[in-house]
């Protein structure tokens, strides 16, 4: 078996099951914990408040934006980027209708191949600049952060170069770090890729039930 036989196959059901079970197991964790019962009287419904806070907080607020205008728009540029790389563009959906749920949906041209993944980079830069740079940040930041940064970066960077797919061994290579970070995903701070809904949905319920905004 070669190294690419070996990256299509055995690698990749082990990196997918890790994610998989990886992800299920931090988030039943995390939404198994005890919580103690509040015996004060409602003032407002929890399930309103979850529901708000998690649409509400997709955006800062203005005093918060102007303070942190360089890391809010370079999350918004990296993580919309991202998104659209992720699941519109064209070999990707190719290979979810190949591989995972049987299925496809209409690629994004070119251009907006181009667009979305120069947003990804310069967002991605960004962020990792201002968390080197700024004190606070780079006080809090631990090497997981920067772990999980340099891969993403390493895996859009082999995926751009792959899109020449008559070149084999990039498009190997980029299947092989996407592996990787499947891998890594469930044991960093990634997992508020997952997790962000549920922290801010029991924050807002804790609130939005003593009638107070989130």
């Amino acid at each position: 078996m070669g190294f690419g036989d070996f990256v299509d196959g055995p690698f990749w059901y082990f990196s997918l099951a890790v994610f998989v079970v990886g992800v299920s197991w931090r988030l039943y964790g995390m939404l198994s914990l005890a919580s103690h019962v509040d015996l004060s009287a409602a003032r407002g419904s929890a399930a309103t408040g979850a529901l708000k806070a998690n649409l509400v907080r997709f955006f800062p607020r203005s005093a918060l934006g102007k303070l942190l205008r360089l890391p809010v728009v370079a999350g918004y540029l990296f993580h919309v980027g991202l998104f659209a790389l992720l699941f519109f563009a064209a070999p990707h959906v190719d290979f979810y209708r190949e591989r995972i749920t049987g299925f496809g949906w209409s690629a994004m041209p070119t251009w907006a191949f181009i667009l979305a993944s120069e947003a990804a980079f310069l967002g991605l830069m960004l962020l990792v600049l201002h968390r080197m740079m700024h004190p606070v940040t780079r006080t809090i930041s631990r090497r997981g952060d920067y772990i999980g940064s340099w891969l993403i970066f390493i895996v859009m960077l082999t995926g751009c170069l792959a899109l020449a797919r008559t070149y084999e061994p990039l498009r190997i290579l980029h299947f092989f770090t996407a592996e990787l970070l499947l891998i890594y995903f469930p044991f960093s701070s990634l997992m508020h890729t997952f997790s962000f809904p549920f922290s801010r949905g029991f924050n807002g319920a804790h609130y939005g039930r003593r009638g107070v905004p989130a």
